[in-house]
This record gives structure tokens, C-alpha cells and sequence, in this order.
């Protein structure tokens, strides 16, 4: 956290209040998009702050609405002490310091795969690295991913840093989302 703060520099804090909601058994923080407007971005940003006076740092994902969203995993349920439908206050502010993400195994193995790639892998900022990620992930269909693997993959022997020709400004969840764009939620809001 410390170094995120450090990062911060002089973006504008953010603070809302909001309950979470549950999407397809996701329990998601949509940011009220008041506070979304305050972003430096439409697509994914990265933000430092807190939750219910804890820390946190996370992307934020487009909901392909004009908002941003973030998953609350059982691990941060269970860290924040916070359940679906809870009101949650938040304290935020984007950073532009980007850690490095966690790879699916299989985007890992095809960089470690083919050595030019590799090359390029290296070279490429964390927020690249987010973005091949968000561009890989944005489907369910099995046969879809593969191909997605190969042509980023072949776009990074020839050169590119970040994947083109997509709308970042889309949520790329296929699990809460549908044509980018966030479902409703699963469960009401208290």
C-alpha cells in the first residue's frame, strides 16, 4: 500500500458509500457512476485506497456503462468482513503504478513458448500486460481463447506491446457480462 500511495501523486481522492451486489454468484462493487466520472479513464484503472477503513488496491474493470466495477473474491469477503448486499464506504484514488498481473496458466505457457514473444512480453508495460489479459479473457468459448493465444502470440513477434482493435471501455468478463456490457444483478439490493 505504501508504495501505491507513493504512486498516487496527485489524482483526485474518491469517496462513495455503495452496497454490493451479486451478478451470476459474483459479488461485485459497482462504483456509483458519480464517483466513475472522477476516473482518469473509461477503460481500466488502477486504484489505491480503502474499504471500510482497510486497504486496498485493484483494477477496476468497465462495466460498458459509463461505470467501473471490481470483483469481491471470498478472500476479500472474508478479509473486509463484508457480505452481498452490505453498504461499504470507499476511499480511492487512482494510480498510475500497475503491478504485475497473475497469469492463467495457459497465456504463460504460450509467452514462455516462443522466445520473440517473450522478447516483447518483457518490454511491455504491467498495464500491457493487464490489457493482454482483459483481451484474452473477454470470452468463455474454449476454441475462441485458443485462437486469441496464438494471434497474441504472433502480434507480439511482430512487434505490438498491447493488443488493438478492441474496445477497452467494455467490461471483458464474460461471467457478469454480455455484448461488454455488466448484467443486472443476481440478488436485491437492501
Amino acid at each position: 500500500m505504501d508504495n501505491a500511495s507513493a504512486n498516487a501523486e496527485t489524482a483526485q481522492a474518491i469517496t462513495f458509500t455503495t452496497h454490493l451486489i451479486t451478478i451470476n454468484g459474483w459479488v461485485i462493487l459497482q462504483l456509483p457512476k458519480t464517483a466513475s466520472e472522477k476516473l482518469p479513464a473509461r477503460g481500466q484503472v488502477m486504484v489505491s485506497g480503502t474499504l471500510n477503513g482497510k486497504p486496498l488496491e485493484t483494477p477496476l474493470e468497465p462495466d460498458g456503462k459509463g461505470s467501473h466495477w471490481f470483483h469481491i473474491t471470498p478472500e476479500l469477503l472474508k478479509f473486509f468482513d463484508i457480505a452481498d448486499g452490505d453498504a461499504v464506504t470507499v476511499h480511492i484514488t487512482p494510480i498510475k503504478q500497475w503491478p504485475e498481473p497473475v497469469l492463467p496458466d495457459d497465456l504463460q505457457h504460450a509467452i514462455d513458448s516462443d522466445p520473440e514473444a517473450y522478447e516483447i512480453w518483457k518490454q511491455a508495460t504491467p498495464l500491457a500486460h493487464w490489457e493482454w489479459l482483459r483481451w484474452l479473457r473477454a470470452t468463455n468459448n474454449v476454441e475462441t481463447r485458443k485462437h486469441r493465444l496464438e494471434v497474441a502470440c504472433s502480434k507480439m513477434r511482430a512487434g505490438e506491446r498491447r493488443p488493438c482493435c478492441w474496445n477497452r471501455n467494455l467490461c471483458s468478463e464474460p461471467s457478469v457480462s454480455k455484448s461488454g456490457v455488466l448484467l443486472e444483478p443476481t440478488t436485491a439490493q437492501k
